[in-house]
C-alpha cells in the first residue's frame, strides 16, 4: 500500500505542476480535468501525510525502547505506541476504503427523475412523499436544489417531477436510489380500510456538461408550449415552456420552472444532456451489475429496491436485507443510514474481487 500511496503522491505532484503550465490554461477541457484529479488526489495525499507521520512516530518510539535504559522514559514511549499503533490500524482501514477506485461520475451533481407508477393517484401521491422526503435530505446538508420540471397529481403529488442537485459527490451519494420504490399504507381515498401496495420509478443522473458530452445542436428539435401549475400570469400565456427532443436517440427532455424561456432553455438542454449520457452510462452499470453479488450498482431501472410499510412503520432495503423500524423519520429526511449501508455493501464487495491492492 505504501508503493500506490506514494505513486498517487507523485502523480499529484505532476499533476500540480502542469496546472500551472500555460499549455493546461490554453485548453479548458484538459485544464478541468486536470483540476478534478488534482482535488481528489489531495484527500488522498492529505491522509498519506497523517499516515507518513504516525508511522515515524512509531518507528522513533520503537528505537527508544530498543536503547533507553531509564524506566519511566521507557514506559512512556510504550504507552505512545501502543496509541499509535492503534492510529496506524485506523488510518490503514481509512485509506484502503479511499483507494477503492470511485465512479468518476461519483463527485458532479444529480439530477433526480420521480415518477408515479403503478397505483394510480396513490402512486402520484407517493412520488410526492418521495419528493419531500429527498428535499429534506438536501436542506439537512445543505445542498442546492433546483426545480427543472413537473407534471402534478390529479388528487396530489406528482405524476412526474424532476430537479437539480448541485452539490459535490452529489451523484455518489444518491446515485444507489434509482430503482422502483414501493409503498404499502391505506390510501386517503380508501373507504374500507385496506392496504394497498402503490409505486413510483426514481432515476438519478449524473449532471454532465459540454466537456462530457457534445450534442449537434442540428441533432436537437426544440418545441415552445405554454407553462402549467402554479407561476403567475406567464402560466398559459407565453410560451415560454420548452421540449427538447434529440432526434438520433429519440431521448426529450422538457423544462416549464422558469419565466424565461432562455433559461428553461439551459435547464432543458442540462438534462438532455445527462439523459443521451446516461445511455451510455447505462451499458456500464448494467456490465457491473452481473459482476456485483449485493446488486447495489444494478442498472436495472426496474428492479424494485425498497418498500415503505406504513401500517408497521417499516422500511425495507431489499438489496442489502436492511429493515428499518423508523419509518417517520426517514419520509422526513432521515435516509443517510440506509445511503452508508449501500454504499458499505458495494466496498465491501469491491474488497473482495482485489480491487484494492
Amino acid at each position: 500500500m505504501l508503493e500506490k500511496l506514494e505513486l498517487i503522491y507523485q502523480r499529484w505532484k505532476a499533476v500540480e505542476a502542469e496546472l500551472s503550465s500555460p499549455d493546461a490554461m490554453a485548453d479548458m477541457k484538459r485544464f478541468a480535468q486536470l483540476n478534478k484529479e488534482y482535488k481528489d488526489l489531495a484527500k488522498i495525499v492529505d491522509e498519506y501525510n497523517i499516515y507518513r507521520n504516525v508511522m515515524s512516530n512509531i518507528a522513533t518510539n520503537k528505537e527508544i525502547l530498543a536503547t533507553e535504559k531509564d524506566e519511566e522514559f521507557r514506559e512512556m514511549a510504550k504507552g505512545e505506541l501502543d496509541e499509535l499503533l492503534v492510529q496506524q490500524e485506523e488510518k490503514e482501514e481509512q485509506i484502503r476504503l479511499m483507494l477503492i477506485p470511485k465512479d468518476p461520475e461519483d463527485s458532479k451533481n444529480a439530477i433526480m427523475e420521480i415518477r408515479g407508477g403503478t397505483g394510480g393517484d396513490e402512486a402520484s401521491i407517493f412520488a410526492g412523499d418521495l419528493y419531500r422526503m429527498y428535499m429534506r435530505f438536501c436542506e439537512k446538508r445543505g445542498w442546492k436544489t433546483e426545480l427543472v420540471d413537473f407534471t402534478e397529481g390529479t388528487a396530489g403529488g406528482y405524476k412526474e417531477i424532476v430537479f437539480n442537485i448541485n452539490a459535490e459527490d452529489a451523484y455518489g451519494t444518491l446515485k444507489y436510489e434509482s430503482g422502483v420504490h414501493r409503498v404499502q399504507r391505506v390510501p386517503d381515498t380508501e373507504t374500507q380500510g385496506r392496504v394497498h401496495t402503490s409505486a413510483a420509478s426514481i432515476v438519478v443522473l449524473p449532471e454532465v456538461d459540454e466537456f462530457d458530452i457534445v450534442l449537434n445542436p442540428a441533432d436537437i428539435r426544440k418545441d415552445l408550449f405554454c407553462a402549467s401549475g402554479p407561476g403567475g400570469q406567464s402560466v398559459n400565456t407565453t410560451y415560454s415552456a420548452v421540449r427538447l427532443t434529440h432526434l438520433p436517440t429519440g431521448v426529450v427532455a422538457q423544462c416549464q420552472d422558469q419565466k424565461s424561456q432562455l433559461k428553461n432553455f439551459d435547464k432543458a438542454l442540462q438534462v438532455l444532456r445527462s439523459r443521451v449520457y446516461e445511455l451510455e452510462l447505462q451499458k456500464h452499470l448494467e456490465e457491473a451489475s452481473k459482476k456485483r453479488k449485493t446488486m447495489v450498482a444494478t442498472g436495472d431501472r426496474s428492479a424494485k429496491v425498497r418498500t415503505y410499510n406504513y401500517p408497521q412503520g417499516r422500511l425495507t432495503e431489499h438489496r442489502i436485507g436492511l429493515t428499518i423500524y423508523n419509518l417517520s423519520e426517514v419520509m422526513n429526511g432521515g435516509i443517510q443510514e440506509i445511503m452508508e449501508a449501500l454504499q458499505f455493501a458495494e466496498n465491501a464487495e469491491k474488497l473482495k474481487e482485489g480491487t484494492v491492492a
